[in-house]
């Protein structure tokens, strides 16, 4: 039986483990965040939102997630 790997990312400056070779549109999933109402930053660069099914997550890295308000 093969072993779960798990690598810890940093989510808006917050330690999270996860396991290795997830996807970052199954964090977001998992984290129920509204794709329509967020930008995802991934190591400072900003990805588009189509890209997130391929993405797969790497020990260290650090996503920013930022919540759109809005408002006037």
């Amino acid at each position: 039986m093969k072993k779960i790997k798990k690598i810890k990312i940093k989510i808006n400056g917050k330690i999270k483990t996860i396991i290795d070779n997830s996807k970052l549109s199954e964090l977001i999933k998992h984290l129920k965040i509204p794709l329509n109402k967020v930008a995802i930053e991934l190591n400072e660069e900003i990805i588009e939102k189509k890209k997130i099914y391929k993405i797969k997550l790497k020990k260290n890295d650090k996503i920013e997630i930022v919540h759109f308000i809005g408002g006037g």
